[in-house]
């Protein structure tokens, strides 16, 4: 997708200024009710904000971590009337 340059006007926004993106831009770059801006040295660098809710990679890594070796409690699922008979 090529690069494109935009030329948006700074307005007043109560006792702040900002730019208003257009809407096609924030779908396109699937930003959200929030957005992460960072200063760098060519300008300002917006992009959408992270989720704060694990990936399955970063889950499965909490979970290793955790070390959950304690299976006590799986006893009271043997009485739960799940059993097959044989």
């Amino acid at each position: 997708m090529p690069a494109e340059t935009l030329t948006l006007k700074v307005v007043q926004i109560g006792n702040s200024r900002g730019v208003r993106l257009p809407k096609g831009l924030l779908a396109r770059h699937r930003i959200g009710e929030t957005v992460s801006a960072r200063s760098t040295e060519g300008g300002i660098l917006l992009a959408p904000s992270k989720d704060k809710r694990l990936d399955w990679t970063d889950t499965f890594k909490a979970m290793a971590a955790a070390k959950h070796d304690d299976f006590s409690d799986m006893d009271a699922t043997v009485a739960d009337g799940l059993e097959v008979e044989r």
